[in-house]
């Protein structure tokens, strides 16, 4: 099978790259070599039997919060590539939307909602996260007209991804390695009591692929536990497996930027497909312990 990864060398896109392993012919494109996957979409004539589109800009929290017009560059991505998609006649597409994509009045630590996928209607759209999730959505929005083209489009909504290579910018990666460096000070964003839902990138990879190679039919698919986790509780669990505690204890930085209060899924049609693996406390040793 020959396939497309676009940001192949991101966190997620390399997780594809070791489920994938040698089994299919893999062309990847990515800013990381200097490749701008526009200018592939401007001059490529090539056709592949799967893309999975995975370029954006992210960057984690601050980058969204601080830099809104960088990750607006995400529009243009996406366009460009929809349009490269219809007119290239590609098959099949999968699309990675965010759980930013969704709106955030739902997403209040009072309401403990847990966001279900009708929660987006494209025919009603509500204020998304920042421009990244506004990005997310407007790409979720073109997806529908390129299906009215005949591509098969999968839309995926992965809530909080995390795994052992991910960037530092993302909590999970950051509080590990606070743990593994034995800080006197333990820094957390925010008061600690946001929440999200955390998957193990694995578990995303396989889910996506279930849906893919079983051709399962749905608008759009959450990804996530359904765990509601503040990010105290997320150190604390850590604090416990690794039977470590910082000498100085958690500092709040109360000045940065946190999100949204309260992010987690129902993830029910994701489960009546696939079931996850992998517990957040059994990865959690699991990283921890490795070298």
């Amino acid at each position: 099978m020959k396939i497309l990864i676009t940001g192949h060398l991101g966190f997620v896109g390399r997780s594809f790259l070791r489920y994938f392993k040698d089994k299919h012919e893999i062309t990847g494109i990515d800013l990381k070599e200097g490749n701008d996957c526009r200018d592939f979409f401007k001059h490529s004539t090539q056709q592949f039997d799967l893309i999975i589109h995975l370029a954006a800009i992210v960057g984690g929290r601050e980058t969204i919060e601080n830099e809104p017009l960088s990750v607006a560059t995400d529009l243009s991505i996406d366009s460009e590539f929809f349009n490269w998609v219809i007119k290239t006649k590609q098959p099949r597409v999968v699309y990675f939307s965010s759980s930013a994509a969704y709106p955030v009045h739902l997403q209040h630590p009072e309401l403990q909602y847990h966001l279900k996928e009708s929660d987006i209607n494209l025919d009603d759209i509500r204020l998304p996260d920042y421009t990244y999730g506004w990005a997310k959505l407007t790409g979720e929005y073109l997806a529908k007209f390129v299906r009215e083209q005949g591509t098969k489009v999968y839309v995926f909504r992965p809530f909080s991804g995390y795994g052992a290579d991910q960037d530092l910018t993302y909590p999970f990666p950051s509080f590990i390695n606070r743990i593994k460096r034995k800080v006197s000070e333990f820094e957390i964003w925010g008061d600690g009591t946001q929440v999200r839902d955390f998957i193990h990138m694995d578990d995303i990879v396989e889910a996506v692929m279930t849906v893919v190679d079983n051709d399962v039919q749905v608008d759009a698919l959450n990804l996530g536990s359904g765990i509601a986790t503040p990010f105290n509780e997320l150190a604390e669990t850590m604090f416990q497996i690794s039977k470590w505690r910082p000498e100085n204890g958690i500092k709040h930085l109360l000045d940065k930027p946190i999100g949204v209060s309260y992010r987690v899924c129902d993830p029910s049609l994701m489960l009546s497909i696939y079931k996850p693996k992998y517990t957040l406390e059994e990865r959690i040793e699991k990283i921890l312990h490795e070298k």
